[in-house]
Parts: structure tokens; sequence; C-alpha cells
């Protein structure tokens, strides 16, 4: 790859296919994306899912939180027959369950481990969150069970905890000291002074949006020796502008664009 910036599909291939499903997350893996990108939330029963939103509406048949479900519950949703790519070949057959079930980090975490090549993943702790450091406490046992909280260099899954929330990338620094932590930024925060991040935090994720409006905060962050992944950059002109900036990381709905426009 030389100098090229990571690719990282958002939320799978969401584009093409129902975000957060394993089918989507399939599909970037086989399109050739370096790693992957997941939102997690905790059920009232405490397991952790791959659900972006706090309420159920926009990508399942459910209503409500997501947070005052049970796994159990929540797996009988039905989180992909929105979207257009999941529309089956056949009118009379069944959607592929890959295409529409409700995705845990668990099994997510299966997937990557099987995908026999290096693979980077990104997980976002949501928040607020009703379960408060539960959320942080949780990922880091899963992850000490599944050998990825203490993250070794030759190690084909890479594991990074991402959040917008400051307090839960501490969190992360204090559960996993050596766990990469990503603050993600929408706005630029008044104590973000020349580019230097809270917590140890050695990655900022400033979004699309905030790039455009403040072109001298990439070159900031970079100064400070900091690493950089924007998101979510789905459009040429937004490509371009990052490349140019020469960021670290691209988080993309579209990674076989993105690699494409990559000559990879």
């Amino acid at each position: 790859m030389g100098d090229q910036p990571l690719v990282f599909a958002h939320r799978g291939a969401s584009y093409d296919l129902p975000e957060h499903t394993l089918a989507a997350y399939l599909r970037a893996l086989a399109e050739g994306a370096d790693g992957l990108e997941c939102d997690v939330r905790l059920t009232r029963d405490g397991h952790l899912v791959c659900v972006h939103d706090r309420r159920l509406d926009r990508t399942s048949n459910g209503r409500g939180l997501v947070s005052a479900r049970t796994l159990a519950e929540l797996e009988m949703l039905d989180f992909g027959s929105w979207h257009p790519g999941c529309a089956p070949a056949d009118g009379d057959e069944p959607p592929d369950e890959s295409h529409t079930r409700l995705l845990t980090l668990e099994r997510l975490l299966d997937a990557v481990l099987d995908a026999g090549r290096p693979v980077r993943l990104l997980v976002e702790t949501k928040h607020p969150s009703r379960y408060g450091a539960d959320v942080e406490r949780r990922l880091v046992r899963m992850l000490r069970r599944y050998g990825l909280a203490e993250p070794r260099p030759d190690d084909p899954v890479q594991v990074t905890v991402m959040s917008f929330s400051p307090l839960a990338v501490r969190r992360i620094r204090e559960l996993a000291p050596t766990l990469p932590t990503v603050l993600l930024l929408e706005v630029l925060p008044r104590w973000l002074r020349l580019g230097r991040l809270p917590f140890g935090t050695r990655i900022a994720g400033p979004g699309i949006g905030l790039v455009r409006a403040r072109p001298q905060l990439l070159p900031a962050l970079r100064a400070a020796g900091n690493e950089v992944y924007v998101w979510t950059v789905n459009e040429p002109e937004d490509l371009d502008l990052v490349l140019t900036a020469g960021i670290d990381g691209i988080i993309t709905d579209r990674p076989a664009q993105t690699l494409a426009r990559l000559g990879r």
C-alpha cells in the first residue's frame, strides 16, 4: 500500500447492502477493505449488538429503544428488508438471513477472525447510554476473551475503539491501556488546542463536514503527531480532499469505489 490510507467499510459495505448486517461486512471483506467499522450498543440483558441508532425505527421493523429490548426480542426483528440491496432475485424466495438478521459483536468478531487475512476493526461505543460505563467494560471483557484487548504487531486482527465521548475514550484507556483509541469529532471542541487529543488518544476521527469547514484542522492534527481517520467519505470530491491532506484512514460506505480510486 505504501503511503496510501487504510480503507474502512462504514457499517460494512452499507451503500450496497443493509448497514450492520453480516452480508454488508462480508461484502466489504470480499471487496478488499482493510478494515471494518461498527457501532455497538448494549441490550437490556447485556449483549453487545451492532446498531447505530438509539431507536429501532430506521433500520428495522421494530419500534422503541435498542437498550430496552433483550437479545432474543431483537433477533425476531428484520434489520434489512428496507434496503434496496436486500431485494431477493426471485420474489418467492425468502430473504437471506445474513441480509436481515441482527448482528452481535460476537458474530462480527467471529467473521473477522475467519477472514484469513489481516483486518482492522473499528468499534464505536455509542453514548449517551442508560448503561454508561458498562458499555466499555463489557466490550473490553469480550475483546479479552478473544485475545484482542492487548494487540501485538503480528496479530492479524487489530481492534481500535472509537467514541464521540471523551469519557468513554478515557475508560478504554483505563481498562485496556494498550488498545488504540479514536476520539470522534463532529464539531470542533474549544478545548482541542493545536491538535492535542485527551487521555493519551493518538488518533483523531473528524467528520468530513468538519474537515470541509475547518481546512486548518487536518494539518494541525498531523503536526501534533496524531493519526487521522475521516468519516464518512463517499463523494469523489471529498475523497480527493482527504487524499490531498495525507490522512491515515478513510471510513466510507463505498469501500469498493474508494479502493478503485486508490488503484487497488
